[in-house]
């Protein structure tokens, strides 16, 4: 059983959250999901007792399985407790007497247990694989297959993230000039509703069945439609929808993504691992800060230091090579040029952590 009176002051919560903090509300609902498993772990006692509960939230969350998984997954377990210090951070300031036996000190340790680091070198899609998945002989006139191999180029190219490209309407991509509008207003639906225009690399062989999709789809589509345009099927006969994509698209590109793998002989790898892929594919070219920057960009970051945070493990073998002989860079690559370069890292703050990456690969 839940306490009756955690339960309103976590609905509290999230109207504050809404209303005062204006959070979307696809982020408010997220937040009510973590912010379940804090009710969950609480149960019976009131929120003025967490301190002696055990075992502790972050115990707790470390135990939880979830389906084909043996433990919830960390970042799911992070956003748990995160949300969780929110919570009681905002609850001292509502309601100091209630919640004054709970100590800052006490709010400080909901955090991720300690646990081995992972790699996550090449969990990602390569330029080579997109060849392969592009490169399977099909029918022409299986528009299905035809549109997923679009559809992997695309992602790979554009670095979207799945939910963002399934719901990209035709008019929001402009083939000449390889740009895509993450806008919401023409119905993307983009991260914490963020609005960016972004744009695709430009090889040759990758955009090829990209533009012979986009031709297909605007020559028998409104702008409005969904470029990742759904397919009817009626007596093995395939027919373009303009139906608007529904809640499970995302699960549907998924299932199709897992059958071109398949058809390719390749280890299944989800749609974000192409975004990862487009990620490592733009910082191994990067010849520059800027050129860096303009990746980060692109992948709609916030700041260049979570793309960095994100990707570096990625390009670990690529950053080893480039450690060991930055002290006899090419002549192609002038020593000015190589200390601009760091001189920017050091603007951003990344020149510890590029430091770091190079002790752990010496």
């Amino acid at each position: 059983m839940i306490e009756r009176k955690n339960y309103l002051k976590v609905n509290e919560h999230l109207v504050y959250l809404k209303e005062v903090m204006q959070l979307s509300q696809a982020s408010v609902d997220r937040y009510r999901f973590y912010l379940r498993h804090l009710l969950f772990w609480a149960g019976e006692k009131d929120f003025s007792l967490v301190t002696i509960i055990r075992p502790t939230l972050p115990i707790y969350l470390s135990s939880l399985t979830k389906a084909n998984q043996d433990h919830l997954a960390a970042c799911t377990q992070k956003k748990i407790l995160d949300a969780s210090r929110r919570f009681f951070n905002w609850a001292k300031n509502v309601y100091p007497k209630e919640f004054g036996v709970i100590s800052k000190l006490w709010i400080d340790t909901l955090r991720l247990k300690r646990q081995p680091q992972k790699s996550n070198e090449n969990i990602y899609v390569t330029e080579e694989e997109v060849r392969k998945l592009i490169s399977i002989r099909i029918n022409p006139d299986d528009l299905a297959l035809l549109r997923d191999q679009a559809a992997a180029a695309f992602l790979f190219l554009s670095g979207m993230r799945g939910t963002a490209f399934v719901t990209l309407p035709i008019g929001a991509f402009d083939m000449d000039k390889l740009t895509v509008r993450q806008w919401p207003e023409l119905g993307v639906k983009t991260k914490n509703g963020n609005k960016a225009t972004t744009f695709l690399f430009n090889i040759p062989d990758l955009l090829s069945p990209i533009k012979e999709w986009d031709a297909i789809i605007r020559s028998a589509l409104p702008q409005t439609s969904s470029w990742y345009a759904p397919i009817k099927q009626s007596w093995g006969e395939q027919k373009l929808s303009s139906d608007p994509p529904g809640k499970n698209r995302l699960n549907a590109l998924e299932k199709r993504m897992q059958k071109l793998f398949n058809l390719a002989n390749l280890e299944y790898k989800s749609p974000h691992k192409f975004r990862h892929g487009n990620a490592v594919y733009g910082l191994l070219h990067a010849q520059t800060i800027a050129d860096y920057k303009a990746v980060s960009m692109n992948l709609m970051h916030e700041s260049i230091k979570t793309t960095d945070s994100i990707y570096a493990p990625m390009i670990s073998s690529d950053v080893r090579h480039r450690i060991t002989n930055l002290s006899n860079p090419p002549s192609t690559a002038p020593n000015n040029e190589i200390e601009k370069f760091l001189e920017g890292l050091e603007k951003e703050g990344l020149a510890d952590a590029l430091r770091i990456i190079a002790a752990k690969l010496s």
